[in-house]
């Protein structure tokens, strides 16, 4: 649980972001609204901001009533300091299932001088686009707009936490934010490329992070599809694949099982060709022309499998919108960890 103050550079108050874990204060009704206002008015008169600067986000068990009075008998023990000591503290403490603390820093040299960018996550299972049970905090010492901010980080979200799936089940909680506290005084006028760049490196490395860290994933993969006919279409076939249980057992057993793969082609209902098809296992290629490729075995493609980071590309060949998405496997630990999430 952590409520941390920043003040911003073009705002003369602060603001200020609580985050808890273990209960999602979802599905709670009048009473959860009750809740969240009297944990954002608590902050609000512990720090002296408005309560409209407090930002409240919540994970955990749905359904189950919010202890907001457990939460506020602790905001001394929770506030983070103005110069953000102890951000990953925070990140460890809005872990559920994760296995790990989720963190990542970028810097941008410029002429002016350094800007700095850094971000903390949470999230492993229920963990699919639009978002997930998943939670991201990232931080800028630049001056930016509001809106030129908000253009940047929607862009990016766009093409990682929104190209990213651990299960295929989305939830009642998550959150992305960012905030641009202004403190180094550099002004992005002549560094947008390079900060964006740098924003999109971190905010890809936080969510390679949460699916690694998949609710007993063994196995990272990715799955690229090439040239299809729109954009649409391969984003809904790159998640007809990586949300599909049988690619990702097979995955998990190291079966290479490239049928699964053309299954997962089929059902998703975007437009594809049998005979445009080709698949390829890293740089290895599968299946092209309707059948399988003269240069396959089964024993090329069970060797690539025992690899710990697994790459899916498949050449749609009807046109040329390509796009990039990432998955984890399917094992007998997900089962159980689900199984005995409350237990």
């Amino acid at each position: 649980m952590i409520a941390k103050k920043i003040r911003l550079k073009d705002n003369s108050m602060g603001a200020a972001i609580i985050v808890n874990s273990g209960n999602a204060n979802a599905f709670t009704g009048s009473r959860g609204e009750v809740s969240v206002d009297a944990i954002t008015a608590a902050v609000s008169d512990r720090l002296q901001i408005p309560q409209s600067r407090v930002f409240s986000s919540s994970t955990g068990v749905i359904g189950e009533e919010m202890p907001h009075n457990l939460l506020i008998g602790v905001l001394d023990q929770m506030i983070i300091d103005k110069d953000g000591n102890n951000i990953f503290g925070a990140a460890k403490a809005i872990m559920t299932t994760d296995t790990y603390p989720k963190g990542s820093v970028a810097k941008l040299q410029t002429d002016e001088g350094e800007i700095l960018i850094a971000g903390i996550a949470k999230g492993s299972g229920m963990i699919a686009p639009d978002m997930a049970t998943m939670l991201v905090y990232i931080f800028t010492d630049a001056l930016i707009k509001k809106n030129v901010l908000q253009s940047y980080l929607s862009e990016i979200n766009e093409r990682t936490f929104n190209s990213i799936s651990v299960d295929g089940d989305t939830s009642t909680s998550d959150t992305v934010l960012m905030a641009a506290t202004g403190k180094s005084g550099i002004r992005l006028e002549k560094n947008h490329k390079g900060f964006l760049d740098a924003l999109t490196c971190l905010m890809t490395d936080l969510a390679h992070q949460v699916v690694k860290d998949g609710e007993g994933a063994s196995k990272f993969v990715e799955i690229n599809i090439l040239n299809a006919k729109t954009s649409s279409d391969a984003k809904t076939l790159a998640k007809s694949i990586a949300n599909s249980p049988l690619v990702k057992t097979a995955i998990a057993g190291e079966d290479p099982n490239w049928g699964r793969i053309v299954m997962a082609i089929g059902k998703s209902g975007a437009e594809a060709e049998r005979d445009k098809l080709k698949i390829y296992f890293g740089d290895i290629l599968v299946a092209e022309n309707g059948w399988v490729s003269s240069s396959y075995s089964e024993g090329i493609g069970a060797s690539y499998m025992k690899n710990s980071e697994i790459k899916i590309s498949v050449d749609i060949g009807l046109g040329k919108a390509n796009t990039t998405f990432w998955t984890c496997d399917f094992t007998n630990d997900y089962v159980s960890i689900n199984a005995d999430y409350r237990s």
